[in-house]
C-alpha cells in the first residue's frame, strides 16, 4: 500500500528552530529516505518551492485561467512530502514517528487511493 507523509508549516516556523537545528533535520531526513531507499519503501522524497511561486489553473468556461497560488488561504503551506510503499499503515505511521518533523510540526500520513494509467 502506498502512503503520502505531508509536512506543513510556514517560513516563522521554519525559522524558528535555528539554521543549525534545521540543518541537522535535513541530515536525519536525507539519512531516514537513504535507509527506506534502501528497504524499498521509499518511492520519492519532495520539497516544494516557496508558496510565491505556486499557481491556481481553473478552467470555469472551459478557458484556462491562472492566478498566483497557492489554493489554501492559510498560515501554514505544504512544505514537502514524502511517498512511501509499505506493507500496512501502522508501519507508515511508525515510518512518520520518526521523521525529524515530527518533533516540530507533525506529519501528517494519508493513504494514496490509486496511480494514474499510464499509456491509456
Amino acid at each position: 500500500m502506498k502512503y503520502m507523509l505531508l509536512i506543513y508549516g510556514n517560513e516563522e516556523a521554519f525559522t524558528s528552530i535555528g539554521a543549525e537545528t534545521l540543518a541537522e533535520l535535513i541530515r536525519e531526513t536525507d539519512a531516514l529516505n537513504q535507509e527506506l531507499f534502501e528497504s524499498g519503501e521509499l518511492v520519492g522524497a519532495y520539497g516544494l518551492s516557496d508558496q510565491v511561486n505556486a499557481k491556481m489553473v481553473r478552467t470555469g468556461d472551459g478557458t484556462p485561467v491562472v492566478t498566483d497560488g497557492p489554493y489554501a488561504e492559510a498560515k501554514e503551506y505544504l512544505g514537502s512530502f514524502t511517498i512511501l510503499d509499505c506493507d500496512s499503515l501502522d508501519r507508515a505511521l511508525e515510518i512518520a514517528a520518526r521523521n525529524p518533523s515530527a518533533r516540530y510540526w507533525g506529519v501528517e500520513v494519508r493513504p494514496l487511493m490509486h496511480e494514474a494509467n499510464v499509456g491509456l
